[in-house]
Formats: C-alpha cells, structure tokens, sequence
C-alpha cells in the first residue's frame, strides 16, 4: 500500500514536461517539433570547460571535496562579482545547481508554517522548496506595471506577521524582467526593517540585454543570493551552483550540506574553474548577443501574430505572452498548438495561480531558423483555428 507525505498533494509536476514528453512521443512518431518549450541553452558546454571536467577525470579528481566547495572555486566566484558587489570568498558556497542552493537557504531558514512572499507569475520550484520544508508560498500577484516583479510596496502590502523571508527573480522565469536597481535597494531596505531575510536569484545575471545590471551584493550584505553555472555557462547538466550567504549563516549550512548532498560534483567544480576564465568569457558573450538576436525577432513576430507582450524582457531567454485574443485556456492551446502545428511552448500553469490560463511562456532556445519556422506554424494554426 502507498503512503504518501501529506506534502506531496502540494508539489505538482511541471506541465512543461508533459507538453516535452509528448513533443517527443511524436518525434519518434517521425514529426518535426519546433521547441520553444524548455529553458535550457541549446548551446553545448564551450569546450574548455568541457576539457577541465575531462582533465579532473583522467587525474583521478573524483574524489569528495569539501561540503562548501573546492577552496579555488569559491575564489574563483568570489572574484567574478565586480567592486562593492564581491564578496568574502568563505561565504560562497558550491552546491548541486541552484536548487541545492535553494535547498540550504529554505532549510536553515524556514520552521513550519513560516511564509516566504514571492512573485507570481513565478518559477514553480521555488514555492516547492518551500513547502518541502514545511513552510507556506505567499504568491504575490504581479503584473505589467511591476514587470512581473515584487516591489518595496508590495512586499509591505503582503508582509505578515508569518512573514520569514522574501524572495525575488531578477532576471526573472517566466518573464525574463529585472527589478531595477534603485528598487533592488528599497526591497532590501524594507525587508531588513520588517525583520525578514531577502533572497536573490540571479541564475539568469550573465544574460543581461541592455544596461548592465548590478548583483544585490552591491546593496548588502546580509542577503542570500543564489546563483548557477546553468544558463549563462551553458552547464545545464552539470548540476553545479551557488549560493553567497551572510557570514553568520555559513557553518549552519556547512552542516546541512553535509547531511544533505555532502558536496557538489568534483569533475563539475573543476569545470567550473575554467567557466570563469577570461578566454571562455568571449565564447560565453558571443552566444548572449546571439540570444539578445533571438529575443528582437521573436518579440517582434509574436507580437505581429497578436500575442499582447506588454513588458520588454531585459535578461534570461523567455517571452512571457497573454494569450487572451485566442483562448481562455493556455493548456488547451498549447496541447492543439502541439498536436495541429508542431511546435512546443509552456503554458502558464506552471507559474502560478495569478490568470494562467490566459498567459504562455515561449523559450528562444533554438536557432534563428528554428524561430522563423516556429512563427510560420503559429501563424499557420491561428488562421486556421480563428473564426
């Protein structure tokens, strides 16, 4: 007989997996399927950091390192954060992707039933997490006049006294906006009056479009800011992350990761060393401009086809679109839009309860050409599914 946590009746599976298993299911069918779908560069690993993995393997660097993290790698991202931004190298710590990073910072942080305010529409793990470790997603409604992101005065309006932390997404996922910086410092100002922890994920920080942006470690120090070598260095399947932690917070986590995960892949650590290298940074550039292209062609020809995207994203590499001049509900349409057109995107259940079922997520993690044929097909289905 099956006994379930209680806890597993709140933790969903992603939609988007369903809509990539069937994209799949019909691939092997011998249909093309245009993916718009999953938030995964479709880059490979650049090749010096794939040759630094492969070196740690032929050297017999495969043993456990410590529980925080090769000593170098912690310098080593350390030093990557410019001026005021960089931090004390012991308070970085290494972790299985940036969800082990969540992991630690809501383990050492939530008690049951404490609430954590976030944004929705938002990425759907990070209200998971909470509720992992029994604590409570306040999901905070967000819109375009916000750019889908929490301000200093939301975060006051939705405070209660159950309030424990504050997290926010900049770049964020689904809606690739950024919290600039000026409200950045007054979310970090209001959050310390009130009493609360603020945690910052900038997973998505190196693909910035426009004006540079700022780390929250510019503004404090007293913040968690959760990080990855994912998207940006194109590490996906490395699973390795970090977190930068207040100082005070450093041992409890070394010993929560020790019993949790005890160390992050050594042949990823020493991979990722070689992410940071100034000769793999040009490579890294060269494919952010590529997708800053993919991001002008795809706004541009959405928008024609009638998706309202009212918001320009400034970073990440997704297309947040209300989809309300063609239906009222985004799972159906992106089902029919699979089954009748071939092309693959999310719909915004996965992001919230904040009116998914008008709004759908496309990736621009395919090639311009992919992009162009992906268009033609819902342009295609439009005409053909509109009376």
């Amino acid at each position: 007989m099956q006994h379930l946590a209680a806890r597993m009746a709140e933790i969903s599976a992603f939609h988007v997996m369903d809509i990539l298993a069937r994209a799949r299911e019909l691939e092997r069918q011998g249909r093309d399927i245009v993916h718009m779908e999953i938030g995964e560069p479709d880059f490979p690993t650049a090749l010096p950091i794939v040759e630094a993995g492969m070196a740690s393997l032929r050297e017999g660097r495969t043993h456990y390192t410590p529980a925080l993290g090769l000593p170098e790698l912690r310098a080593a991202i350390a030093s990557a954060y410019d001026g005021m931004a960089r931090p004390d190298p012991e308070r970085v710590v290494v972790t299985p992707g940036a969800s082990g990073a969540l992991m630690l910072v809501f383990g050492v942080l939530i008690n049951p039933g404490d609430e954590v305010l976030m944004a929705d529409p938002g990425y759907p793990c990070n209200r998971h997490f909470v509720r992992l470790f029994e604590g409570r997603a306040r999901l905070v409604p967000t819109g375009a006049e916000t750019s889908y992101q929490l301000t200093a005065a939301l975060v006051r309006q939705y405070w209660t006294p159950r309030t424990r932390a504050v997290l926010v997404s900049s770049p964020s996922n689904p809606a690739g906006t950024v919290v600039p910086d000026a409200e950045l410092a007054s979310i970090v100002a209001t959050v310390r009056e009130l009493g609360g922890t603020l945690i910052v994920d900038e997973i998505y920080h190196g693909l910035i479009y426009g004006d540079p942006v700022r780390s929250v470690l510019a503004h404090a120090s007293d913040v968690f800011v959760v990080n990855s070598f994912s998207k940006y260095y194109g590490m996906t399947g490395w699973r390795i992350g970090w977190l930068v932690a207040p100082d005070t917070y450093v041992e409890a986590i070394d010993r929560l990761a020790q019993n949790i995960f005890l160390a992050a892949s050594t042949p990823g650590q020493h991979a990722a060393i070689a992410a940071l290298r100034p000769d793999v940074r040009s490579e890294l550039e060269r494919r952010r401009a590529e997708f800053e292209a993919r991001r002008d062609y795809l706004l541009a020809a959405l928008r024609g086809l009638g998706f309202e995207i009212p918001v320009i994203p400034s970073g990440a590499f997704y297309l947040y679109a209300n989809c309300r001049a063609f239906t009222q509900d985004s799972d159906r349409f992106a089902r029919d839009l699979l089954e009748q057109a071939g092309v693959a995107i999310t719909p915004g259940l996965d992001f919230g309860v904040n009116a998914p079922a008008q709004h759908v997520r496309f990736s621009y993690t395919t090639t311009r050409a992919r992009l162009e044929e992906g268009v033609r097909r819902i342009a295609g289905f439009l005409a053909r599914s509109q009376p």
